[in-house]
């Protein structure tokens, strides 16, 4: 594979991009920085297929993204590959409103082919190529230049490795016929909503105990606020006002704005000062939430009482047992929320009940929670048996 020096130029950038255009693949990384800023600082850009790779200076003077962008979002007959993409995918889309297309996360092929939930980058590379990734420079400052050869080459092998993962991965997936498994969990990782980041769904990040439509609306108040003066400023959220201080003023609201003075967790000056003038504008002008923004109450699920629970713990039992069986990550065949509704009388609307999933879980959960399947120790092991074999 041919390894370019350090692209810092329009002109070389947009060839590079014109023959990576025909190719199959691309395999894509970004090195950022984000501590200080709401937003984050692209800092470099690894692009390879297969023949070649480059790192791209996107804080070079003058150098112009576009061609990169479009082969990354516009070209949709080149594969996108990633590994635990989504910061990537996010700077893509703050810089183009879109997201890369098609898309394929290495991280979530790993949870189909039994790789754990999560598996880090070094332990993949080491696990598909036996190589042991130098961890030398991760903590580098990616903002400050020039950067040194050591630290190119640590950031252009985050994707050359990758082009050599990717078509191993891909032909297991083949073998195994489990590449279908990932198309729903691909266009979940695509999905604009996920980075669109909308100050009036900012609330819903934000712990608070109860369901007061006042004390909620307030806090959806607040939070749009604070996510628009962090977007204004730069600055990270927790830089305006800290969660938790927000979840004390939704619950307990200052009066007038010299109160300010006394909230934990704000600055005195806030008295007095533009900012304050602006929080309380938004805590004067909240409404209490409708009955259809609500979040659903502590049980969750209708009908999941004590004896819900104990169905939700042995379903549970059941994902870990297939997820074992199978080899796949039991987080890719259901989640929680999933087995939560299905104890409580749900049966539509579950990923878990369609498709592949319903062939490789689904079915045996639902007849475990109808009565047709139960739990047995056979040679020591843990196993599903069917109530009428069992009989």
């Amino acid at each position: 594979m041919h390894i370019h020096p350090l692209i810092s130029d329009s002109a070389t950038l947009a060839n590079l991009c014109a023959r990576m255009a025909d190719a199959d693949y691309v395999c894509v990384d970004t090195e950022f920085m984000r501590e200080s800023t709401y937003y984050p600082e692209l800092c470099l850009i690894q692009i390879a297929d297969d023949k070649e790779a480059a790192a791209i200076d996107p804080m070079a003077p003058g150098i112009d993204l576009k061609p990169l962008l479009d082969l990354l979002v516009e070209n949709h007959d080149v594969l996108k590959v990633v590994h635990a993409g989504g910061q990537d995918i996010e700077i893509v889309y703050n810089l183009t409103g879109k997201t890369p297309f098609p898309l394929f996360d290495t991280q979530v092929a790993a949870m189909a082919l039994g790789q754990g939930e999560q598996i880090g980058y070094s332990n993949l590379v080491d696990s598909w190529l036996g190589i042991a990734v130098d961890k030398g420079a991760r903590f580098t400052d990616w903002a400050r230049r020039p950067l040194d050869a050591r630290q190119i080459e640590y950031a252009i092998g985050d994707v050359t490795h990758l082009s050599k993962i990717f078509p191993k991965m891909l032909e297991r997936l083949r073998k195994t016929g489990r590449g279908v498994w990932l198309d729903q969990e691909m266009e979940r990782l695509g999905d604009i909503a996920n980075y669109a980041n909308d100050p009036d769904l900012a609330w819903k990040r934000v712990r608070i105990s109860g369901r007061k439509p006042d004390v909620l609306g307030r806090l959806k108040a607040l939070a749009r606020w604070r996510e628009l003066e962090a977007q204004a400023k730069d600055l990270p959220r927790g830089r305006i006002v800290k969660d938790e201080t927000l979840g004390d003023m939704a619950g307990h609201p200052p009066r007038k704005q010299a109160d300010l003075a006394r909230v934990r967790g704000l600055s005195a000056t806030w008295a007095g000062n533009d900012i304050g003038g602006r929080l309380m504008a938004a805590i004067e002008g909240a409404q209490p939430l409708g009955e259809d923004e609500l979040p659903p109450r502590d049980d969750r699920k209708p009908g999941l009482g004590k004896e819900g629970s104990l169905v939700a713990d042995l379903l549970k039992l059941l994902l870990k047992i297939r997820s074992r069986d199978i080899d796949v990550a039991s987080k890719l065949l259901a989640r929680t929320d999933e087995l939560e509704a299905l104890a409580a009388g749900v049966r539509t609307g579950l990923p878990m009940l369609e498709g592949w999933r319903f062939d490789q879980f689904g079915r045996d959960a639902l007849d475990l929670v109808e009565g047709r399947l139960a739990f047995a120790v056979i040679g020591g092991k843990l196993k599903m048996t069917r109530t009428e074999d069992a009989a």
